[in-house]
């Protein structure tokens, strides 16, 4: 990994307006660069339509496209005319109409799409086995890139150790958290913490501000987390954006400030014997108030 600048950009949207949405993107795009020198600039959690669109999943199959496609052609040229990596969260197609992913579009400074990663966990009411509108992602990869290994997840992903643990595993030196997250601030700034310390990576958490068709509202807050839990950056409940320089070396000391040398590796000493029983069904002890039973 090499020293770089990673900026996050956390915008309102305008509900379902995907043209609307890009050219806001790339408005803000070019701010994140001009005004932070950003390397790498991340977006929130499905900038160009909000979360919840109140469409059923063939109006939001319509509404998107493929990527790379509509949703995608103008933040590539975008990205290339400013030489930036761009994470560009989106619904996109995937395949036959109604069949909808929710997605985060890796773009490098050439303009080419680099990786798409698809939410491995929905949200239980936004799969479609729930009774929602989006099917579940089946891979979590990393990308190579000039500025590092970039693993990427989304919003409740988050929630889940085993899934930053496997990118983690895999490589990752940089997680980023696209997010349109409705929950507390506490759980918001805990799980990134966790998911950084956890794994010992730089976590770039982008979470969108204001509401969507059915009224949620994303309170922002995005923040950049280092290998060792410390905050480097945090926004407001406000639109803006926020960046922080990576340092390549975060983990010579215990804590920041610190001159302490770091001894411990949570990849290294992991006990992996103990483990063999974590990939099976199973269900928290206390009832949730509202379930979605999955569907055949």
């Amino acid at each position: 990994m090499q020293e770089f600048v990673a900026a996050c950009v956390q915008i309102a949207i305008a509900p379902n307006d995907v043209g609307a949405n890009i050219k806001k993107g790339i408005m803000w795009l070019e701010k994140a660069v001009s005004e932070h020198e950003a390397e790498l600039v991340v977006f929130p959690e499905t900038v160009t339509t909000g979360y919840e669109t109140n469409l059923t999943p063939e109006e939001l199959w319509d509404l998107v496209d493929e990527a790379p496609g509509r949703i995608t052609h103008d933040i590539q040229a975008a990205a290339k005319n400013l030489g930036v990596h761009v994470v560009w969260p989106t619904y996109r197609r995937a395949g036959e109409r109604g069949a909808v992913y929710n997605s985060a579009i890796l773009i490098g400074p050439d303009g080419e799409i680099i990786g798409i990663y698809d939410k491995t966990h929905p949200a239980p009411w936004e799969r479609t086995d729930g009774g929602g509108w989006v099917k579940v992602g089946t891979r979590a990869d990393v990308f190579e890139t000039a500025l590092g290994t970039i693993g990427m997840i989304i919003c409740y992903d988050g929630d889940f150790p085993e899934l930053s643990r496997l990118l983690a595993v895999k490589g990752a030196e940089i997680i980023v958290r696209a997010s349109a997250l409705q929950r507390s601030y506490d759980i918001w700034y805990i799980t990134n913490a966790a998911r950084a310390y956890d794994n010992h990576v730089y976590v770039v958490a982008s979470n969108l501000v204001g509401p969507d068709a059915c009224d949620n509202y994303g309170f922002g807050h995005s923040m950049i987390i280092n290998p060792i839990a410390w905050r480097l950056a945090q926004a407001r409940g406000t639109e803006e954006i926020i960046s922080a320089r990576l340092d390549p070396d975060p983990m010579r000391y215990i804590t920041f400030g610190s001159k302490s040398l770091q001894t411990f590796d949570h990849l290294e000493d992991r006990n992996l014997q103990l483990y063999e029983e974590i990939l099976k069904e199973a269900r928290s002890r206390f009832e949730p108030g509202k379930r979605f039973p999955r569907q055949e």
